[in-house]
């Protein structure tokens, strides 16, 4: 959303805290074009991982969106939003949103590596996720909270991540150039509850439907045999 939209919505939910949310369509933010998703190829460099369940940080924008889409990937166990790149302190949307703790609005993605690989993932990611083109800004909202970020856990996720942006800039598929950082993970700290589930909670709130919901029509058209139609909800998981 422009940056004044962006002020209101951020106002508004920070004093709506944790109610219930079924009721914003009312306060739709100006329609903005979707971005079309790029048909690109997977990775020519993929992770092995020998165990149960792995994690990936993903940044790409909106973490509602992004929350949205991986929730719906076969081989996803979770996908939480929160945040990553700054201190425990500053972990909150309100401090956040001034786009000046370090913060991305990100998403931990927990999967298991037996039925998806970090690179299906990537794949993912930089398709129909995201614009991995947009520097600091995804679509209406600007800051660097905002940013096309990837927390590396390790330095196996930093090369197959690294090659694959080379791999990608390389085929010229985008309009530009990839400005996906690739950030070492310190921490990622879960977002407050309102904000989990947020798309699948507000399918028909405005600003998903016009940037968030062509994500999911993409997935399952780009993607189809890994698309699930029953998204794997943070609600639903089991606590602690």
């Amino acid at each position: 959303m422009p940056i004044a939209t962006d002020c209101h919505r951020r106002r508004f939910l920070i004093g709506l805290a944790a109610s219930s949310l079924t009721f914003l369509p009312f306060l739709a933010p100006p329609s903005l074009g979707q971005e079309k998703p790029v048909t690109i190829p997977p990775p020519e460099m993929d992770l092995e991982e020998d165990r149960d369940i792995a994690v990936a940080i993903l940044a790409g924008g909106c973490f509602w969106g992004i929350q949205g889409v991986f929730q719906r990937v076969k081989g996803v166990k979770s996908a939480v939003s929160g945040y990553s790149g700054g201190l425990a302190e500053t972990a909150t949307y309100e401090q956040t949103s001034r786009g000046d703790t370090g913060h991305a609005e990100a998403v931990e993605v927990s999967y298991d590596p037996r039925e998806i690989s970090f690179g299906a993932l990537l794949h993912i990611y930089f398709s129909v996720a995201h614009n991995p083109t947009q520097l600091n800004y995804q679509g209406p909202d600007r800051g660097p909270q905002y940013r096309s970020a990837i927390f590396v856990r390790g330095k196996v996720q930093e090369d197959v991540a690294r090659a694959y942006i080379a791999q990608l800039d390389a085929s010229k598929l985008f309009e530009a150039p990839i400005v996906t950082s690739l950030e070492p993970f310190e921490a990622f700290y879960p977002a407050e509850q309102y904000h989990q589930d947020f798309l699948t909670l507000n399918p028909d709130w405005p600003y998903i439907v016009v940037h968030d919901m062509p994500k999911i029509a993409a997935l399952e058209r780009l993607f189809p045999q890994r698309f699930r139609a029953d998204p794997v909800l943070v609600g639903s998981l089991p606590s602690g």
